[in-house]
């Protein structure tokens, strides 16, 4: 009995230190998400673009002609695509072999690479800033594959939605942290000697070096485990091993209808983050600083939003909660089409509407799918599952695109998104939960 009690204290001891590790991947790679991707490459790489321009307003990459304010949205949906191709070959490799780590270890240092090298992005360079983007992108969402597959291995079922929300808290911490930093370097940038060009490039760069170094935390505390027979090549039966999954979740219908449902609410959440900058500097014509403010009002919020929507989630369960976050997206993006231009009070108001549903949606999305995996798939299920939030989030951006092509209006490209939070409502309502964790072989929580 003693001996029993002592073994199962050291494996919780293994366990929280393996989460505690795990959370720092996303203190890690958030950044890349809040500085690069949501607050300054946008903007930047639009105004690269426009110095590429013709007298229209057009650039012609291999010939075709693009707004230039539709580069950065074009690209944002190139690099989905990329991730497509390689996240079934992730996730075949790591159940096949077991081994997480290495391949957590080159999309990371990929990833951080290419957003280190944006500082070289200058001028009329737009096509460079593009591809590093899609490289950046698509390494990202490789390296979140395993991250997210290392949850259900880490965390007993009842954990989850704390465990989750958690790592969604520290990413936000430390996207609120950089931040500031990124705040003293750009609206300082004369006393340091700096143009402004030089600032944004240095604020670009360091959210590379920041993902590299902190990626070393968690490379060391989460461990492998081995847990499917090896097979031939992943790189190899990679779609193979996705066709296969997708027919394997044939006999789980309903987790499929999760994933549906996901796949569409999670491509609006997406746009809205990525797009978010351009809509304020273009269309709302406010200036770089307010942009970070606003971010930094965002990352901030969404610490404590993401642990009030878990708390929320232990009484109400997680799927009523996001019902609700999703309801809350519906009024922010119908209020961000009525926001007036150059006031940046009432965009600060959106901002912290947003921080306030944005990490509880994605964090308690993620436990609450983990919930439906058979035990043995976690890494193809979550490639699956990372396709659905990355991988398939590219038809918002290239809709947003799209209607600023054809309109030259940022606010009919906002308001278009709303369709996928009123249709992800509507999918996900439709989901019986509790049976589809019971379905997938899983034991069912209290509050779900």
């Amino acid at each position: 009995m003693t001996t029993d009690i002592a073994q199962e204290a050291t494996g919780a001891g293994d366990r929280r230190r393996e989460q505690r590790g795990w959370y720092f991947y996303d203190f890690a790679c958030s950044v890349y998400s809040t500085s690069v991707l949501t607050v300054f490459l946008g903007p930047y790489l639009t105004s690269v673009a426009k110095a590429a321009a013709d007298a229209d307003g057009f650039v012609h990459p291999l010939g075709i002609p693009i707004r230039a304010g539709s580069v950065f949205a074009y690209a944002v949906s190139a690099s989905v695509v990329l991730a497509v191709l390689l996240m079934p070959m992730a996730g075949a490799w790591a159940d096949r072999t077991g081994r997480k780590k290495p391949l957590l270890a080159v999309a990371a240092y990929v990833g951080a690479t290419a957003t280190t090298a944006m500082f070289l992005v200058g001028g009329d360079r737009y096509l460079l800033g593009a591809f590093l983007l899609i490289v950046a992108n698509a390494s990202l969402s490789v390296s979140m594959v395993l991250y997210n597959a290392y949850l259900p291995q880490i965390a007993e079922p009842d954990e989850r939605d704390a465990v989750s929300s958690r790592g969604w808290a520290f990413g936000y911490t430390s996207g609120a942290l950089v931040l500031v930093l990124n705040l003293i370097v750009y609206s300082g940038h004369e006393s340091f000697g700096l143009s402004e060009s030089a600032a944004v490039r240095i604020c670009l760069a360091s959210a590379g070096v920041w993902w590299g170094a902190f990626t070393l935390v968690p490379l060391r505390r989460l461990r492998d485990r081995r847990i499917a027979p090896g097979g031939e090549g992943a790189v190899g039966s990679g779609w193979r091993q996705l066709v296969a999954t997708l027919k394997d979740m044939r006999q789980h219908p309903l987790t499929m209808s999760f994933l549906l449902a996901y796949l569409v609410y999670n491509d609006g959440i997406q746009t809205v983050i990525s797009q978010a900058s351009i809509y304020g500097s273009e269309e709302l014509e406010l200036d770089q600083t307010t942009l970070i403010v606003a971010v930094l009002l965002v990352q901030v919020l969404a610490v404590a939003g993401a642990l009030g929507m878990g708390r929320l989630a232990r009484t109400h369960g997680a799927k009523r909660t996001i019902l609700g976050s999703l309801g809350v997206w519906t009024v922010i993006l119908a209020a961000g089409f009525f926001l007036p231009a150059r006031a940046p009070l009432w965009f600060f108001a959106l901002a912290a509407a947003i921080g306030l549903v944005l990490g509880g949606s994605q964090a308690l999305s993620r436990s609450l799918f983990s919930h439906l995996v058979p035990r043995g798939k976690e890494a193809e299920y979550f490639s699956a599952y990372e396709m659905s939030d990355r991988g398939l989030s590219w038809l918002g951006p290239l809709v947003f695109g799209l209607a600023y092509q054809l309109t030259g209006s940022y606010r009919d490209a906002i308001i278009s998104l709303v369709v996928f939070f009123g249709l992800g409502f509507v999918l996900l309502a439709r989901v019986p939960v509790r049976r589809a964790v019971a379905a997938a072989g899983n034991p069912v929580p209290d509050r779900i």
